[in-house]
């Protein structure tokens, strides 16, 4: 995508070159849907992010883009704007974290629908539409997404998941979740060998490609602030189900995702665990929370243990556990000059 190609068009209000007419100016025109994107570190990646969502949203869907950069070094916000003009870019001052600052993209969209989309992740053509198309369609509504390849090709089955049980949390700290990869009975949160091509409801739908209506998104006030980052799609989709809503993917929306291009190994353990805990604390009620708390770090010793008499120190799971101290009870609460909802 050129930065023309973000334009306005006369039937379809995108978002607009650099020079291009202000937010401001066209308030009170509505698109299909806005996309937002949260880079931290994303470097070139999020070039072709960008670029593919001309593509993916076709000739018949109306959008706009909302970048936000999380105080990436080298600060990312000059490359956003050979795309997109200064009314679609927002620098934060300070990484706020995913959830955060996705909340303060929505708060300035002006689409029926929100469109998270990782900036490590391309839309192929006509996959924004179909996201549309398939929301349209339903009723009860509240979070649809797609499915996602590594650029390889191959299918990364992480664009949804099942949520987190006790038995699912009981076979975590057993390691048979490990053993018995894509188990369904012993991995059931990695939902079994399901290949993502056919429509299904499901309990998590992640924050890489993830559309819902805007209204929606307000009412619930988006994602709970308290998230850093990792776990605020599983608890949205958690009250979206608590609304009657449908939380759902589509095989035809496909996205091709390099995950993890902007954590380390060591780091995304350790933000994962805290989401996950934080997860725990806030659904689950005693005696229940301490049971799955304490099976989790159970889980996570085994797996250390075992790495460390293979003489493997430099994996994730040895460094989560040297530093369980700073995840074992979650992320703390958001403080009130935080990026909250939208």
């Amino acid at each position: 995508m050129d930065t023309e190609q973000g334009g306005p068009r006369p039937d379809a209000a995108r978002t607009a070159p650099a020079g291009a007419a202000s937010l401001d100016e066209h308030a009170d025109r509505t698109v299909d849907v806005s996309v937002v994107v949260v880079t931290y570190n994303a470097g070139d990646l999020v070039r072709a992010c960008l670029e593919s969502i001309e593509a993916g949203a076709g000739p018949d869907v109306t959008y706009e883009v909302i970048a936000l950069d999380n105080a990436s070094s080298p600060p990312l916000g000059p490359l956003l704007r050979e795309y997109l003009d200064d009314d679609h870019v927002v620098e934060l001052a300070e990484n706020v974290g995913f959830g955060r600052a996705c909340n303060e993209g929505a708060r300035r969209a002006r689409g029926r629908y929100v469109l998270l989309l990782n900036p490590d992740a391309e839309v192929r053509p006509g996959a924004i539409a179909t996201l549309v198309r398939a929301a349209d369609a339903e009723p009860r509504t509240g979070v649809v997404g797609g499915r996602t390849v590594t650029p390889a090709g191959e299918l990364d089955p992480r664009s949804c998941w099942g949520a987190p049980t006790l038995w699912s949390t009981v076979c975590f700290a057993l390691g048979l979740s490990t053993v018995f990869s894509g188990s369904r009975l012993f991995d059931p949160e990695s939902l079994g060998r399901w290949e993502r091509d056919s429509e299904r409801d499901v309990d998590i739908v992640t924050g890489c490609l993830l559309l819902a209506p805007r209204d929606l998104w307000l009412e619930l006030g988006g994602f709970d602030p308290d998230y850093f980052m990792y776990g605020e799609d599983a608890d949205l989709c958690r009250r979206v189900h608590e609304r009657g809503r449908r939380v759902w993917i589509t095989p035809d929306a496909v996205a091709l995702h390099a995950v993890g291009a902007s954590s380390t190994s060591a780091t995304k353990s350790v933000m994962v665990l805290k989401g996950r805990m934080t997860y725990v604390r806030k659904h689950a009620r005693p005696p229940l929370r301490q049971v799955m708390q304490g099976l989790v770090l159970a889980g996570v010793a085994l797996r250390a243990t075992g790495f460390r008499l293979l003489g493997r120190r430099d994996v994730g799971w040895v460094h989560a556990w040297a530093r369980r101290a700073q995840w074992r009870d979650g992320y703390p609460p958001a403080p009130a000059a935080a990026v909250g909802p939208a």
